[in-house]
């Protein structure tokens, strides 16, 4: 219809599901990677079938565009170079008023707009009155830049559609923007679908999907049915996305499809705030017993056959969360096996791994460390492979599956150490007597008030009987739980996480202590790997739990080519598919597999700047198969080192979870530690005199 001289085409909203049909009218606005929204906040393709579209024709070839949806406006004016009408065919370049060289463009929406224009308009098709000489039927691409001292829009593309009969090849994708709205950090969001609906008058081929923007490594791409298709008008194919922030705050990006529109790409804005969480973290637990087969707590009263399983009730028990636990951290101790076996520790509901938790002989008594992902149910399997045995299982502590835990305040992080010797009976003081405890601290200088629990590998060594030790904050009575199992005679250790009390009175300073039990006299040696601290210092590490996955196996050449021989040193890499570049160890279960004689192998970083410690991680009489939890640090080929000191054996590695650096405490990369022991350096420690339980 015509009102004073003004053409005007004035459509109702609709849904289109079929091609459009001659004479066109639409605008395309493809919002590039930018920030503030200006001019444009969001793709779009407005057309008779969505939106109120008007398109005034001025004298100097000026057409003024306007389109409207439920209130909200964008307007597009145009004008070719002074002096110049538009030819079909030609390309202009163009700035915001235009002068004798350039032609005029203005890009608005809904109060927004910008002063500082650069771009470029492509006409396909251009027509005119006869009697007004005024524009009647128009076709072009446009390209439209914003620059100036707030804003920077990067790029908007196009299609002006008048009364054209020129085809346009175009798509929407939907929703648009995607917003994920507040995500943990490091955590993945679910997966979002955006369908992307060809609604150009010709059918539209697509090619690779992908990410960019300003913070691309925020968000993951998941699956693309559109790669390779070619849509008719009417028809839609899908892309997943999911949100993985790396930062605290808004970080934004783009789903970048190509296609061979005048663009050539589909955007759809992407946006999420992350925050920083618990996931991931440790929280330390009083020693406290789940399982003991010799009185019926937590399964039945009898050992564990051959071949057989008990699924263990671990959350909502012995002071673990019912619900939010990723893993646990056991004791699991063997007390009178009928054959030579090994235990096998896993998620409930899962099938069982090729793997092992604790090997042991017969008639042996002995524990290990082990960290199990938790499954159905909130339980853990427990199998056992030959003979008869009574398993005892203590708790130490949980590592957060999820955000609820934040409700117990905040979790720790992991820092690893180079092993640092804190004491050894041997070497002074003697054997510690039977029924006594010993306390000790460390400083860590300024962290001291971080610490919250210390990452200890303790070894018994020539016990003179049977008994335990337990290792515990020393505040108030022992626990009615065990930290290291020991025969009569034998060099066992075990890893463990011990929580830390503050001493006011330790060197002269406030640092983190700690106190050992044991029930028989034996000599006592403590290596300090880690420590936890309280989830702020910088470049700290939180835990992802697996099942437990095998990567390396002497026996069959995996991952190590063969034995290893006296003084010999084994490289292991560790597999790609369970790394992320913020990974930094792997926790394992390691196993020595029958060594020719007494022996004692030591774990560290392959092709660092760290010497081998004097520490070591496990400590196999001859003939003996025996494992140790390890948290084995990846050196800079995503390796580590096995050391074995004498005799030959065959090594044997199992990985229940990985530990990596937290982006929410994460230094700047100028900022980190590249030394080789750590951020966390050892100061001072210190031993109190044994003392009578």
């Amino acid at each position: 219809m015509s009102i004073a001289g003004t053409c005007v085409l004035a459509v109702l909203p609709g849904v289109a599901l079929a091609a459009p049909t001659a004479p066109y009218t639409v605008l395309t606005v493809d919002v590039g990677d930018q920030t503030g929204g200006y001019p444009i906040y969001r793709s779009d393709v407005f057309d008779r079938d969505n939106s109120t579209v008007s398109v005034v024709p001025q004298s100097n070839d000026r057409l003024a565009v306007e389109t409207n949806r439920a209130g909200s406006y964008v307007r597009l004016t145009i004008q070719p170079p002074a002096g110049e009408q538009w030819t079909a065919g030609q390309t202009y370049q163009a700035t915001w008023q235009g002068d004798g060289g350039t032609a005029a463009m203005d890009l608005a929406s809904d109060g927004r707009g910008c002063g500082h224009v650069t771009g470029w308009i492509k006409v396909r098709q251009v027509e005119r009155d006869g009697d007004t000489g005024l524009v009647d039927a128009f076709a072009a691409a446009y390209e439209y830049s914003c620059r100036d001292s707030l804003y920077y829009t990067g790029t908007v593309s196009g299609e002006l559609r008048w009364n054209s009969s020129v085809d346009y090849v175009v798509a929407h994708g939907e929703p648009n923007p995607v917003s994920f709205n507040y995500q943990e950090l490091a955590v993945p969001s679910a997966a979002r679908t955006v369908t992307f609906r060809a609604v150009g008058s010709a059918p539209i081929t697509f090619g690779a999907a992908s990410l960019g923007g300003p913070t691309p490594e925020a968000f993951a791409l998941l699956g693309s049915n559109c790669t390779g298709r070619t849509l008719a008008p009417g028809q839609t194919c899908t892309v997943s996305v999911a949100a993985n922030p790396t930062r605290e705050g808004v970080q934004q990006a783009s789903l970048l499809l190509a296609d061979d529109s005048a663009s050539g790409t589909r955007r759809v804005q992407l946006a999420v705030e992350g925050f920083r969480g618990v996931t991931g973290s440790y929280y330390p637990l009083a020693p406290k017993r789940l399982m003991d087969t010799r009185s019926g707590l937590g399964a039945a009263k009898a050992k564990i056959g051959p071949g057989k399983k008990v699924d263990l009730q671990v959350t909502g028990r012995g002071g673990v969360p019912s619900s939010g636990v990723g893993s646990v951290v056991l004791n699991v101790t063997v007390v009178g096996p009928t054959a030579g076996s090994f235990l096998t520790l896993y998620p409930a509901g899962q099938s069982r791994p090729t793997a092992s938790s604790i090997n042991f002989a017969k008639s042996w008594l002995g524990s290990n460390s082990v960290t199990v992902k938790v499954g159905s149910g909130g339980k853990v399997s427990v199998y056992n492979h030959a003979g008869s045995t009574d398993v005892v299982v203590d708790v130490a502590g949980v590592w957060a599956g999820n955000n609820s835990l934040s409700s117990r305040g905040q979790g720790g992080q992991y820092q690893w150490i180079k092993p640092y010797r804190l004491y050894d009976t041997r070497e002074e003081g003697g054997p510690l007597k039977a029924d006594y405890i010993m306390w000790s601290w460390l400083s860590f200088g300024d962290l001291n008030t971080h610490v919250k629990a210390l990452v200890v590998n303790i070894t018994a060594v020539s016990p003179r009987k049977a008994g335990y030790l337990t290792a515990w904050n020393g505040q108030g009575d022992v626990p009615s739980a065990s930290t290291v199992n020991y025969p009569a005679g034998k060099v066992v250790p075990n890893l463990a996480i011990v929580e830390t009390v503050e001493c006011t009175e330790c060197g002269g300073r406030r640092a983190p202590e700690f106190s050992i039990y044991t029930s028989q006299t034996t000599h006592l040696v403590v290596d300090v790997v880690g420590v936890i601290d309280d989830g702020t210092v910088p470049d700290g590490l939180r835990f992802t739990p697996m099942s437990p996955t095998r990567i390396a196996d002497s026996r069959i050449g995996q991952g190590l080519p063969s034995v290893l021989g006296p003084t010999a040193v084994g490289k292991v890499t560790a597999p790609a598919s369970m790394l992320t570049p913020s990974t930094q160890v792997l926790a394992m279960n390691v196993t020595a597999v029958t060594p020719t004689s007494n022996t004692v192998l030591t774990v560290w970083p392959a092709d660092s700047a760290m010497t081998r410690p004097t520490a070591s991680n496990l400590n196999p009489a001859a003939g003996q198969t025996v494992s140790n939890a390890v948290l084995g640090i990846l050196g800079p080929t995503q390796g580590f080192n096995v050391y074995n000191h004498s005799g030959n054996t065959h090594v044997v590695a199992d990985v229940v979870g990985t530990l990596w650096v937290y982006p929410g405490t994460a230094a700047p990369p100028t900022g980190r530690a590249t030394s080789p022991g750590g951020r966390l350096k050892v100061i001072d420690s210190g031993v109190g005199a044994p003392s009578p339980r």
